[in-house]
């Protein structure tokens, strides 16, 4: 069965974005920028990729599911297929004019439970936090990238999720001179 992976860089507070939304605290530059550009090039988006002339191996993920904040973001800059070398999910309450490649849902849940039942490799979940919030019960493995910041505020990782224990095993850590650290946990339940 496929896994729902919420990979996302954190704060060491547990903020995956500054107050205003940015991501400027979040160290982009360093020894950690190999495996980020390496092993989860997949996670990369289209455009980034191009301007790094590397291709997504697809080896990790096929599938992408953001929220409409996230997804606002690519739009904001004229980028509407921001993860065009895989099948693109935008969890929306509102409708939306088609995009061609994009699948709107309104209900994320349903979705995910439908893509984790298909054949294929890891769906993305690119954020935001109240997407991974709702989201929790069916993530199966979370991989951090956690920056050497204490931001005090900003876009909670899960948002105002429920409060529920939700018990994670950690797998792996793997620490850069950057100071950033890259922790994987898998589903204890």
């Amino acid at each position: 069965m496929r896994e729902l992976i919420y990979y996302v860089a954190v704060s060491v507070d547990g903020f995956i974005a500054e107050p205003d939304g940015g991501y400027g605290a979040f160290l982009a530059e360093g020894d950690h920028m190999d495996v980020v550009l390496g092993e989860f090039a997949d996670a990369v988006p289209a455009h980034g990729l191009t301007a790094l002339g590397k291709q997504a191996p697809r080896t990790r993920f096929d599938t992408v599911i953001q929220g409409w904040r996230s997804y606002e973001l690519a739009l904001a800059v004229g980028i509407e297929r921001p993860y065009a070398h895989l099948r693109e999910y935008v969890a929306t309450r509102s409708s939306h004019p088609p995009v061609d490649g994009v699948t709107f849902t309104a209900d994320a849940l349903a979705t995910v439970r439908e893509l984790k039942g298909q054949d294929g490799l890891g769906i993305y979940l690119c954020g935001g936090g109240e997407l991974a919030g709702s989201l929790l019960p069916e993530i199966d493995r979370l991989i951090l990238k956690r920056s050497p910041v204490v931001l005090g505020a900003g876009i909670p990782m899960f948002g105002a999720a429920e409060p529920a224990p939700h018990a994670f095993h950690l797998i792996d850590v793997r620490r850069f001179e950057s100071g950033v650290l890259i922790e994987e946990y898998e589903r204890a339940d």
